[in-house]
């Protein structure tokens, strides 16, 4: 096992080189989509929680079900449509302006991160228009994660709020918000961080759509190229990539997840 993919029948490139350039631009979207997914998810799945059968409740599950249930190519044509060409806010395409890939170019050693390299020149205005190209993306394939984010924090949510020690702590007068964060939250976060493992798999696979739809030039932007151009061992060099992002991701989440059991923690304090 030398870990050689060989080289590209389109350019005659080394695979693992087109895996390090455009595997930097497809980490940052995932990154940045799984923030959004998470701080939408939980705060929204904690309130309806909080509010079970009211009708802000039931307004973020239809929410949910609509981030879930939109595809996200649609969605992102949604939201170019209303802020790059109706209110004219947001940049439609790319990770960057020209003139922001021009001061990239003077870095020694670019991560291919654009928001670390743009710390990295100290440029305030470069930093600012690469967030502003990457919010589009971003929130075009958060949003679909987080719509299953809600539903798994809320289902959990009220299931350990309603548990016996929970109900234990409510006799002894402990105050509901502290019950909320101190003893129904913890619980709570042990199917929520196991699923967030399979999002990554389902967040690599929009993250094709989304890159295409954005033209963020990332892995799932070449993977929707490369095909067109017959060029089957830069496919296969990405899926295998991918397929190993997968695999480390679920394994990750099981030793996270482990610490959070109850019965791992008595035995861990015992």
């Amino acid at each position: 096992l030398h870990g050689d993919l060989g080289t590209t029948l389109t350019d005659n490139q080394p695979v693992a080189s087109i895996l390090v350039r455009y595997g930097a631009a497809t980490l940052e979207l995932t990154l940045l989509s799984l923030v959004i997914a998470l701080l939408v998810g939980i705060g929204l799945g904690r309130l309806a929680a909080q509010r079970r059968d009211s009708l802000s409740d039931a307004s973020i599950r239809v929410f949910a079900i609509l981030c879930y249930a939109t595809p996200v190519f649609f969605l992102g044509l949604m939201l170019k449509l209303i802020f790059s060409v109706w209110l004219w806010v947001l940049p439609s395409s790319g990770r960057s302006s020209l003139s922001s890939e021009m001061q990239f170019s003077r870095l020694v050693s670019p991560t291919g991160l654009y928001i670390i390299d743009a710390l990295q020149l100290g440029d305030m205005k470069v930093l600012g228009d690469v967030l502003e190209h990457a919010i589009l993306p971003a929130l075009s394939l958060g949003l679909l994660t987080a719509g299953v984010f809600i539903r798994l924090v809320r289902t959990n949510v009220i299931s350990t709020y309603m548990s016996g020690y929970v109900e234990a702590a409510r006799s002894r007068g402990v105050p509901e918000g502290r019950l909320l964060s101190k003893h129904a939250w913890r619980p709570a976060l042990i199917p929520i961080i196991t699923v967030m493992g399979m999002q990554i798999a389902m967040m690599l696979a929009g993250a094709v759509l989304t890159e295409t739809t954005f033209e963020w030039k990332g892995l799932g932007f070449m993977l929707s190229n490369y095909p067109k151009a017959k060029d089957f061992v830069a496919v296969q060099g990405i899926v295998t990539l991918i397929a190993i992002i997968v695999s480390v991701a679920y394994f990750t989440v099981d030793v996270i997840s482990a610490p959070l059991h109850p019965i791992a923690m008595y035995c861990a304090s015992a």
